[in-house]
């Protein structure tokens, strides 16, 4: 919780109305206020897209598309609607492809709806059942990020000053009022993250909100400061954490585990669960966003004619370099984080990995 009782503003950013969804605008957040209306399932795809919402942000968002989906869908005969839901949730899930919470949440809307027990429903019986199943896998979002935090706590020492990179949203957010909860007070160093900032907009707002006062870091900082021992551990969330624990997170976390494992800081990763669909890295597709965006720094532009800009919006780590990966069921050494589905579920080593 907040100092103030309240839960951060960022933890609701996303809400639906009688005949929209409203996303907050974290490209202009903290400075302004905004909330970007989105009247349908496309808006909220090219809110999406425009990097309106980030981090978990998008799960919720894609929860809301597909609830606005199913509102466009009334009337539409049996057959017609389950086509335009699937459609709008494939149109969802192309919009970030590196991070699969957004598939993820879309095929639990599709799994609840018309590809599980309402494959024939009418279009008016959907937006009820849709509503439904939206709301329910945001539920257990949340439950999975405190279960997260709660874990992740666990690791921290009382007083232990946590490094963060780019904005881990809920799993943050759990992670502090869980280490509250238990008596211990973290100290934190936010690296600002380039080229939208979301280290210093997002997380560093967040924390004072939660009665912190974190240090500002530019993303150059890290080494340094890891090598003056200003920091007792990295912490960070990840898009996505393939079965054989490779880390894909904002670009720069790479650079972040180096530095951790240069200056032996145990570097932690926060993330639900691997993705069974990933069993290494080559079955990630990594993000290129526009160059052109890391020539601008919130809508001003740092760099002169005639440069070239190169973006790769996020970069894998490899497993040797994590200390933990931290599921909704507990903390485990990279190389095993398979074992988070357990024998009882017939996972086991990816690609013939041998058991260790």
């Amino acid at each position: 919780m907040s100092t103030t009782g309240r839960r951060p503003v960022l933890a609701d950013s996303v809400r639906i109305t009688e005949d929209a969804v409203e996303i907050l605008d974290r490209r202009v957040y903290p400075f302004e206020h905004r909330w970007v209306r989105c009247a349908t399932s496309e808006d909220v795809a090219v809110a999406i897209e425009r990097m309106v919402t980030q981090s978990t942000g998008p799960s919720f968002a894609a929860t809301a598309g597909m609830t606005l989906a199913a509102r466009e869908a009334r009337g539409e005969p049996p057959g017609v609607a389950a086509a335009r839901l699937r459609g709008a949730g494939e149109r969802l899930i192309a919009t970030r492809p590196t991070n699969n919470h957004i598939r993820d949440a879309v095929e639990a809307v599709l799994a609840a709806t018309v590809d599980g027990p309402l494959p024939e429903a009418h279009g008016d019986e959907l937006v009820e059942a849709v509503t439904r199943a939206a709301a329910e896998h945001d539920a257990a979002y949340l439950a999975s990020s405190a279960a997260m935090g709660r874990h992740a706590a666990a690791l921290l020492d009382d007083g232990a000053r946590v490094l963060t990179h780019c904005w881990a949203d809920a799993y943050l957010i759990a992670t502090v009022e869980a280490a509250r909860e238990v008596g211990k007070r973290l100290e934190f160093v936010c690296t600002e993250t380039r080229p939208y900032l979301q280290g210093a907009r997002l997380t560093a707002p967040t924390l004072v909100e939660m009665g912190y006062r974190p240090t500002l870091i530019t993303d150059g900082m890290v080494a340094s400061v890891l090598s003056d021992g200003l920091a007792d551990v990295a912490l960070t969330a990840a898009d996505r954490v393939t079965m054989d624990g490779h880390v894909v997170n904002k670009v720069g976390t790479l650079g972040v585990a180096l530095a951790a494992r240069a200056f032996d800081v145990p570097y932690y990763v926060i993330i639900p669960a691997p993705d069974p669909r990933a069993p290494g890295i080559d079955d990630v597709v990594i993000e290129r966003r526009d160059g052109d965006e890391v020539l601008h720094v919130l809508g001003t532009r740092t760099a002169g004619e005639g440069v070239t800009g190169h973006y790769p919006a996020f970069d894998a780590t490899p497993p040797h370099l994590v200390t933990r990966i931290v599921t909704e069921r507990g903390a485990y050494p990279a190389e095993r984080v398979w074992e988070h589905f357990g024998p009882a579920n017939g996972s086991g080593p990816p690609n013939g990995a041998v058991r260790t």
